[in-house]
Parts: C-alpha cells; sequence; structure tokens
C-alpha cells in the first residue's frame, strides 16, 4: 500500500498521494513552477500503520509543486419573486491552484 496523507488547505481536505494532481484554492504570492509545502496534515498513512493528529500531526509535511493557475467553471446563482417582477443573476468563478505531490514527509 502506497503512503498518503490527507491534507487541509483553504477550509477543504484532501486526500494525496505522490505523484497525485490537485486542484486547491490560490494560496497568496505562489506561482506555477513554485514549490508549495502543506503543513496542515490530518493524518498520514506510511504503509506501518495511520497516524491521525489532533488537530494535524506532528512535524509531518507535504511538498507539491504548482503546475498551473486556472478558473473554474463559473457558478450562476438565480434569483426570483414569482409576480412580483423582481430577479437577480449573479456568477462566480474561483481562481484555483493546480499542484502535482512530490513528497510526503
Amino acid at each position: 500500500m502506497e503512503a498518503y496523507a490527507v491534507i487541509e488547505t483553504g477550509g477543504k481536505q484532501y486526500r494525496v498521494q505522490k505523484d497525485d494532481v490537485v486542484a486547491v484554492e490560490l494560496l497568496e504570492g505562489i506561482e506555477a513552477g513554485q514549490t508549495v509545502e502543506f503543513d496542515r496534515v490530518l493524518a498520514v498513512n506510511d504503509g506501518s500503520g495511520l497516524k491521525v493528529g489532533k488537530p494535524v500531526v506532528e512535524g509531518a509535511k507535504v511538498a507539491a509543486e504548482a503546475v498551473e493557475i486556472f478558473r473554474a467553471p463559473k457558478v450562476v446563482a438565480y434569483k426570483k419573486k414569482r409576480r412580483k417582477g423582481y430577479h437577480r443573476k449573479v456568477g462566480h468563478r474561483q481562481d484555483l491552484l493546480r499542484v502535482k505531490i512530490t513528497a510526503i514527509a
């Protein structure tokens, strides 16, 4: 069984393994080609057993390489009140960062 980790970034949790490519919320000051280090590691399985943090595993880090910055598909919110002539349409596109996991330590 290959080692995996559960990391938290951008208020979301991701289960990652080495060489996985994951889309996470854009991190400040990170550009494509740079290395990223996630230190909020909630759980680590190194093949011998699962270590769960309270809330994070001490000394555990996940290294990754930023592959590209891109935007998610548009999410449309539409509000309407019947018979009142009221309607509002708003759209949102989240900036995302695609990262490739290089190491779990």
